[in-house]
C-alpha cells in the first residue's frame, strides 16, 4: 500500500514538474509581447501625449498583468521620488534587475531593456522613440524565438516528465 502511494506521489510529482515547465514557456512569449505593447503605449504617451516619464511609464503598466506591470511601476516609482536622486536609466535599469527574478524571460529580453534604459529621459522625444522602437523590435524578435521554444520544447517537458517517473516507478517495482 505504500509503494502505490509513493508510486503515485512520484507519477503526480513528475506530471507537475513538466507542466510547470511547460507554463514557464508558454508565459515567456505572452510577457514578452505585454512589454512589447507596453513600450508602444510609453512610445504614444512620450510623442503625443509630452507626458513626463514617471507618469508615462505608470500609463504604460495599466493593461499589464504582474510581473510585467511591476517593472514599470517600479522604475515610475523610482523616478518619481524627489529625495532619491537617482536618474531615469538607473531607476529603470534597478527595477529591470529586481523584478526580472519574477518573470519567465531570459537575458535576451533583459539585455533589450537594459540597452532601452540606459537611454532614457536623457534625450528628446524623438530620440525616445527611435529607442523605443529599436527596443520593440529586439523584442520582437526574442518573442519568435521564445514562441519557437514552447513549440519545440512544451510538449517534450510534458511528456518526458511523466514518461521519467513512469520509469522510475516501473524501476522500483
Amino acid at each position: 500500500m505504500l509503494r502505490i502511494l509513493g508510486a503515485v506521489l512520484l507519477l503526480i510529482s513528475g506530471a507537475m514538474i513538466g507542466l510547470y515547465q511547460s507554463m514557464r514557456l508558454a508565459s515567456r512569449p505572452r510577457q514578452i509581447r505585454q512589454l512589447s505593447l507596453a513600450l508602444q503605449r510609453l512610445e504614444t504617451e512620450i510623442l503625443y501625449g509630452s507626458t513626463p516619464l514617471p507618469e508615462a511609464l505608470r500609463s504604460a503598466s495599466i493593461p499589464l498583468s504582474y510581473p510585467v506591470s511591476n517593472l514599470f511601476l517600479d522604475a515610475a516609482q523610482g523616478m518619481s521620488s524627489i529625495t532619491s536622486g537617482v536618474s531615469a536609466a538607473e531607476s529603470w535599469n534597478k527595477a529591470i534587475t529586481q523584478g526580472w527574478k519574477l518573470t519567465f524571460m531570459k537575458d535576451p529580453e533583459r539585455e533589450a531593456l537594459h540597452q532601452f534604459g540606459s537611454t532614457l529621459g536623457i534625450s528628446d522625444a524623438e530620440d525616445q522613440v527611435k529607442h523605443i522602437r529599436l527596443a520593440i523590435s529586439h523584442l520582437l524578435i526574442e518573442e519568435r524565438n521564445a514562441i519557437e521554444d514552447e513549440k519545440q520544447y512544451g510538449k517534450l517537458w510534458r511528456s518526458l516528465s511523466i514518461l521519467g517517473s513512469a520509469l522510475i516507478v516501473v524501476i522500483m517495482f
